[in-house]
C-alpha cells in the first residue's frame, strides 16, 4: 500500500510505507434483513432510538427498532424513490425525493407527509441532506448540479448552481463554523458553501482524475474524501489547501464510497470493489486500524454518538450495525 502527499497545485510525493503498519482491530457487525427489499439505505438514528431509512428502489420510508429488531414501513407518493433522509430533534423525518424533485417531511405519529417542491423545474435529483442546527437543511441535487438550502420554518428554498459545467454535487457535511462542504463528484473538487450567500469556494483534490462521492470534516479543520476511481483516502487542509492521501487497504480497485467519523475523530469508509469492506482509519496515527467484511456495497453511513453505533445500509437489502465504540451495545 502507498501513502501519497501533494500540495494543492504541486506534484504528489510519496510518504513512508510504515504509516500503514498496524494490527487489524475488527469491530462487531450485525446486519438485519429488510423484508421489503427495495435497496434500503442511508439509515439515520432518531432521538427515540429508532433507525430510519429509505427504500430507494421500493419507494418507501421505514424504520428499524433496535430494541425489538422489528421494522415498520410508511407508504409515500409513487415515483418519489427517496435517496436519503434525516430526522430532526422533534422526530420529524425529512426525505429527499430523488425522482420527483421534492423534499418530504413525514410525521411518524400521524403518518402525514408535507411536501416541499423545488422552485426551479430544472432542480431534479435531490440527493443528500444535513441540518445546520440553525433551522436550515442544506442539500445536494446531483443531476441538476445544484446545491440547496431549505428554511424549515417557512419552506423557502434557495438554489445555486455548482459551476458552469455538470458537477454532480453528492456528499455534504458541516464544519465547526457551520459551513456546508460538498463533494462535486464529476470533478476533482470539493466546495465550501457560505451559508448566508450560498457562495462557493473550491478546493482541489490530489489528482485531476480524483472523484469523490462522500466527504467528512474533522475538528482540526481537515476535509476528508474518498477517491473512488483511484482507491485513495484523501485529506485537504481547509486553511492551506495542502492535500495528502493514502492508498486504501483494498488497493487501486477498492472503489471507496461511503465515509463518516466517530466521536473519537476516527474515520470509517466502505470499499465497494470486488471485496466489500468497512475500513477504519485514525487521523492521529495516520494508520488504517480496522478492516471488516460486509455483505455488499455501503453507500452512506451515520454514527450515533449517543450509543456508539454506526448504522449503514447494504445492497443486499440489509440495515447494518457496527459497534465502533468499545462500550457500545
Amino acid at each position: 500500500m502507498r501513502v501519497r502527499t501533494a500540495v494543492v497545485l504541486g506534484a504528489a510525493l510519496l510518504a513512508p510505507l510504515s504509516l500503514q503498519a498496524q494490527a487489524n482491530q475488527p469491530v462487531p457487525i450485525k446486519e438485519f434483513k429488510v423484508e421489503w427489499e427495495g435497496r434500503p439505505r442511508d439509515p439515520y438514528a432518531a432521538p427515540d432510538g429508532k433507525v430510519w431509512f429509505v427504500g430507494q428502489a421500493g419507494n418507501y420510508i421505514g424504520y428499524l427498532d433496535p430494541a425489538t429488531e422489528t421494522f415498520k414501513r410508511f407508504e409515500i407518493e409513487q415515483g418519489t424513490n427517496p435517496h436519503n433522509l434525516i430526522v430532526d430533534p422533534q422526530g420529524q423525518v425529512w426525505f429527499m425525493g430523488n425522482r420527483n424533485g421534492r423534499i418530504g417531511k413525514l410525521d411518524p405519529a400521524s403518518g402525514k407527509i408535507q411536501t416541499y417542491l423545488m422552485p426551479d423545474p430544472a432542480a431534479r435529483d435531490p440527493h443528500t441532506a444535513i441540518f445546520d442546527g440553525k433551522g436550515n437543511i442544506f442539500f445536494t441535487l446531483q443531476g441538476a448540479s445544484m446545491i440547496g438550502r431549505l428554511k424549515m420554518a417557512t419552506g423557502e428554498i434557495k438554489l445555486v448552481k455548482a459551476g458552469d459545467t455538470p458537477a454532480n454535487p453528492y456528499g455534504i457535511v458541516l464544519d465547526n463554523a457551520g459551513n456546508p462542504w460538498v463533494a462535486l463528484f464529476r470533478t476533482n473538487t470539493v466546495v465550501r458553501v457560505n451559508p448566508e450567500t450560498m457562495e462557493l469556494t473550491p478546493f482541489k483534490e490530489a489528482s485531476e482524475t480524483s472523484r469523490s462521492r462522500r466527504i467528512e470534516w474533522t475538528s482540526d479543520n481537515m476535509v476528508w474524501y474518498v477517491d473512488e476511481p483511484r482507491g485513495f483516502l484523501g485529506r485537504i487542509n481547509s486553511k492551506t489547501g495542502e492535500v495528502k492521501e493514502w492508498q486504501t487497504p483494498g488497493g487501486a480497485g477498492s472503489r471507496p464510497y461511503a465515509l463518516t467519523k466517530d466521536d473519537r475523530g476516527r474515520l470509517w469508509f466502505s470499499e465497494t470493489g470486488p471485496v466489500k469492506q468497512l475500513v477504519g482509519f485514525d487521523p492521529r496515527t495516520e494508520r488504517f486500524f480496522s478492516v471488516n467484511s460486509v455483505s455488499n456495497t455501503i453507500r452512506h453511513m451515520m454514527f450515533d454518538a449517543r450509543t456508539g453505533i454506526m448504522w449503514f445500509g447494504t445492497d443486499s437489502n440489509n440495515i447494518g450495525r457496527a459497534l465502533v465504540r468499545p462500550n457500545a451495545t
